[in-house]
């Protein structure tokens, strides 16, 4: 499944209500399984972000869509990136040429980049 890292602050209201926070955690971790998804991690953290998480979910509509009724609660905004393992990585390096090996360098780059 795609991973997603948040970076999230809280609101002037999750902050007012900052004891119910790791309450607010579990019942996200319930959101996600319901929708198919999984939040591994929930760190809370100290300088600009308040907290980050990483999730699993089937595909980038479900994802979204928990974002959505996370960030309707009035408690967080959240800036999320799609994520990658090394194995992700691997797949997507293998296609930068067609021969699916590594990155195009030098004059054959150059000649690629013409044609």
């Amino acid at each position: 499944m795609p991973t997603f890292v948040s970076l999230i602050s809280w609101t002037e209201n999750g902050i007012k209500n900052v004891r119910d926070t790791t309450k607010r955690a579990e019942a996200a971790k319930s959101m996600a399984r319901k929708m198919g998804g999984k939040l591994q991690t929930v760190l809370w953290t100290q300088g600009r972000y308040d907290l980050i998480s990483i999730a699993e979910f089937p595909d980038e509509e479900t994802a979204m869509a928990w974002l959505l009724t996370l960030g309707g609660g009035g408690n967080l905004r959240t800036e999320t990136m799609r994520a990658y393992s090394a194995g992700d990585m691997e797949r997507i390096l293998a296609k930068l040429d067609g021969n699916g090996g590594g990155a195009a360098s030098g004059a054959g780059a150059a000649k690629a980049a013409k044609s």
